[in-house]
């Protein structure tokens, strides 16, 4: 089968389309033909680091396909199925290519109201937003919640997520996004670009933070009592929390995990129409060292797909 590899870590051009056995499903596993996946920072950051396996690995995390085969003891999909979710993570997927072997009970059923392009701009950005707000953030209606990069990928389904949560949403984006991030469902967006956000923002109770750097110590200077910060651009945020606690707040660094009941509740949020996944580029398969040229700008809106399969 065809995917995308590298013989070495480094910039867009190491990605190259290498041909690998197809995988074979074991006990409790699925093949999936791949019809797209996308794109996500994590990409980046493991094409150019190796990331915890410390070398070259076969990329990406999203997946909507078509069940192939079924392993040993399989019981809720079967040969012709259309699925989709975030396989593995935080281990390696390999989802940039033809096909992919999975744990059955990483995926679900992909609703109907989604094209395979669609579909795979979700699961790992979707997951992160629910897995933020839901399990670590237990956002409740009322809550005041601010999402950094609001237009970005994963910033722009959090939006979405914290506002059929019920939460006072406000984001942060450059002017020219504002109307897009307004549309999401934000009730406030500050433009990042000519405001400092943590001098026209205040009294918020959760703020999910997809930058890093000095956005997660600004960030504190928002925060009602007992208020959070949710860290996820880097594990060196995790200092952030010492930081939090002398002020009398808190803060933790959250990696997404593969999640078939948080993937159900997204599903549940697309067919209730409160989830739409925004598609900024879609390149073919053998693209995708461009479209990592195209992500790492930080300019884009929404999510970069691959598309694999017609």
């Amino acid at each position: 089968m065809r995917a995308i590899g590298q013989d070495s870590l480094g910039g867009p051009e190491v990605l190259k389309i290498v041909e690998v056995a197809r995988p074979e499903p074991g006990p409790g596993e699925v093949l999936v033909r791949v019809h797209a996946t996308s794109v996500n920072p994590t990409d980046f950051w493991h094409r150019v680091t190796g990331g915890l396996a410390g070398g070259p690995i076969r990329l990406g995390w999203d997946v909507s396909g078509v069940i192939e085969e079924v392993g040993l003891g399989v019981t809720l999909f079967e040969p012709g199925d259309e699925v989709f979710g975030m396989p593995l993570q935080p281990r390696p997927a390999g989802t940039y290519a033809e096909y992919v072997v999975t744990p059955a009970r990483h995926l679900v059923r992909k609703p109907a109201s989604l094209s395979h392009v669609q579909a795979a701009a979700l699961p790992l950005v979707a997951l992160t937003g629910w897995q933020a707000l839901v399990d670590t953030a237990r956002v409740r209606p009322g809550h005041r919640v601010l999402v950094h990069a609001a237009a970005g990928g994963v910033g722009h389904v959090t939006v979405q997520i914290a506002k059929a949560l019920g939460a006072y949403v406000i984001g942060t984006a450059s002017g020219p996004k504002h109307d897009f991030v307004r549309g999401l469902g934000a009730d406030e967006v500050i433009d990042h670009t000519r405001t400092d956000f943590s001098s026209a923002a205040g009294d918020v109770d959760i703020v999910v933070d997809t930058i890093g750097g000095e956005y997660g110590p600004r960030s504190l200077r928002i925060l009602r009592e007992g208020g959070l910060v949710v860290s996820l651009a880097s594990p060196d945020e995790a200092g952030l929390s010492v930081h939090a606690r002398a002020l009398g707040f808190r803060s933790t660094f959250m990696i997404v995990e593969a999640d078939q009941a948080g993937m159900r509740e997204i599903a549940a949020l697309v067919d209730s129409g409160r989830l739409t996944p925004e598609i900024h580029t879609v390149l073919p398969l053998e693209q995708a060292a461009r479209a990592h040229e195209i992500g790492e700008t930080g300019r884009t809106t929404g999510k970069i797909v691959l598309t694999v399969a017609d």
